[in-house]
């Protein structure tokens, strides 16, 4: 069966402590309970959390959604964007199955990164690992006013941004997240095509504004 990756790419610096990193484990919760009711999501999508503060760890790995196990989440440090980047390059190449003559691999990874200030690391480095892979639709979420777009579109044309980094906002994201998800799910099963852009996406609530 080929599987449907999902990466979430999880800000966990210092200055998502309190409410904003709260959001975003209820987010993750409405997340994987609202892809469980989706047969098409629970036969192919495969969720992987990382999260980064002063470093960065995968802090679930590509797990089937009936298993999935929901992660320790805390806040504290800097913002380690390009070793998160580099790590989920390092983790898809250990984790996706590929294409060969003899079989059909996985989907390729549907990525969402979310976070809500400029990167304290180099992320030239880890962008540099990521571009050499194949992925399939990136979407990056500028939280806040803390976090730049520009930097973000030097990762992904698919930049989101939420007005602030609070829990309604937060969990709209994420909702629009889980929606995604399932339509990518459906896409592939029935037609075998990838979503690419956002226009292939449900279109966003009012909370997320798209980027140009």
């Amino acid at each position: 069966m080929r599987r449907l990756p999902v990466y979430l790419l999880l800000d966990c610096s210092g200055s998502m402590y309190g409410e904003p990193i709260e959001a975003v484990k209820n987010g993750v919760q409405v997340l994987v309970s609202t892809l469980r009711q989706d047969p098409y999501a629970l036969e192919t999508a495969y969720l992987s959390i990382i999260t980064f503060d002063s470093s960065a760890q995968q802090v679930s790995p590509l797990t089937e959604l009936a298993a999935f196990q929901q992660p320790n989440i805390q806040a504290s440090g800097c913002t380690a964007l390009g070793e998160a980047l580099a790590l989920l390059s390092q983790k898809a190449d250990q984790e996706v199955t590929k294409t060969t003559a003899e079989q059909k691999g996985d989907w390729k990874p549907l990525v969402f990164i979310m976070t809500d200030g400029e990167p304290t690391d180099d992320l030239n480095k880890g962008l540099a690992e990521f571009k050499k892979r194949k992925w399939g639709m990136v979407v990056a979420c500028a939280a806040g006013s803390g976090a730049n777009t520009d930097t973000l579109k030097k990762i992904t044309e698919c930049v989101v941004s939420l007005d602030t980094a609070d829990s309604a906002t937060i969990k709209a994201f994420f909702k629009w997240v889980s929606a995604s998800v399932s339509s990518g799910s459906m896409k592939v099963e029935e037609t075998g095509a990838e979503a690419t852009t956002l226009n292939e996406l449900p279109p966003p609530p009012p909370e997320v504004n798209i980027v140009v």
